[in-house]
Order: structure tokens, then C-alpha cells, then sequence
């Protein structure tokens, strides 16, 4: 048996500075760079929790709510959320601050999946459970089947009349 993880054993913060090759004509970053800073950062996240090669399966809603300028500094801090059978999902968030550490803004966030595999990297593998402590990390793990039901509805991998979980969203399912 997989002994449970809890959330502080594979929480991952990684910090960027946004240079000019990574802005858009305004001086912004541009969102690109942005997703793939937090699918990094996911991954490694991923990979601790999972103790296993992993790839990514899937991205929930990105957001750009508001602008990282050049020069500014970005804290991705990535957490598991759940583990599935040989998924697990990851909750990043993205916070910015000048480089002297003010202004500080929460400006993104997003949940990512993957899928754990084999030393071949070929076969998905089972991965520990999630050990959620604090009441967010309780809400977070709660709210993770809502949406991986939602995924694989959107996905075509279950159709809606089979959802369990967010079948009371849905008047006439």
C-alpha cells in the first residue's frame, strides 16, 4: 500500500523575473510564458507528490487578471489538491511584486492535472493519497472531484447523465 502524502511534501514555489524577451509591445508578460512557468512549476509539484514521471493531462481555465510588467518579480506556488487513481491534481497560483517586494498582487491562478507513469514512462501508475490538514487544503481536496467530473464531461470521456458529482448543477441531465 501507497502511504498518504500531505500537501506540504511536494508544495513547490518557484520565483521569476520578468525580463524584456518575455514581454509582449506593452511591456507585459505575455501569457504564454506564463503558462508555461506554472506547468513547470506544476510538474515538479507533481512529480514530488507522485514520485514518478508525470505529464500533463490537463489545464482548467486560465485567467489573465492582472498585468506582470517587465522587471516585476512572479511567485508560482504550486500544491496537490487530490489524488485520483494515477492522477493528481495541482493548484497553482501566480503572485507578483516590484523587486523591492511591494505592490504585491495575486494575479493568476489555474488547477492542473496529471498523469503519473511508470519508470518506462508508457504506463499510468497509482500515486499516494492526498492528506489535506488545514480547512483550505480540506476545501481544496472536497471541491477536486467537482471538477475532474467537470473535465471528463467537457473531454467526451463521460457524458453528463453518468456525472455523479456535479449532476445537481444541471437541471435536465
Amino acid at each position: 500500500m501507497i502511504e498518504p502524502k500531505k500537501v506540504s511534501e511536494s508544495q513547490t514555489v518557484m520565483t521569476e523575473m520578468v525580463m524584456p524577451n518575455d514581454t509582449n509591445p506593452m511591456g507585459n508578460l505575455m501569457g504564454g510564458y506564463l503558462m508555461r512557468w506554472m506547468d513547470i512549476a506544476a510538474a515538479i509539484c507533481a512529480g514530488k507528490h507522485c514520485e514518478a514521471h508525470v505529464v500533463t493531462a490537463a489545464v482548467d481555465h486560465i485567467s489573465f487578471q492582472k498585468p506582470i510588467r517587465v522587471g516585476e518579480v512572479i511567485t508560482l506556488d504550486a500544491r496537490v489538491t487530490r489524488a485520483f487513481n494515477s492522477s493528481v491534481e495541482i493548484y497553482v497560483e501566480v503572485f507578483a511584486n516590484d523587486i523591492k517586494g511591494q505592490n504585491p498582487r495575486r494575479c493568476n491562478h489555474a488547477y492542473f492535472t496529471f498523469v503519473a507513469l511508470d519508470d518506462a514512462r508508457k504506463i499510468p501508475i497509482a500515486i499516494p493519497e492526498v492528506l489535506p490538514l488545514s480547512s483550505e487544503e480540506q476545501n481544496l481536496y472536497e471541491s477536486a472531484a467537482h471538477r475532474r467530473e467537470m473535465r471528463l464531461i467537457l473531454s467526451g470521456r463521460i457524458k453528463a447523465k453518468d456525472a455523479t458529482e456535479v449532476r445537481k448543477f444541471f437541471a435536465d441531465i
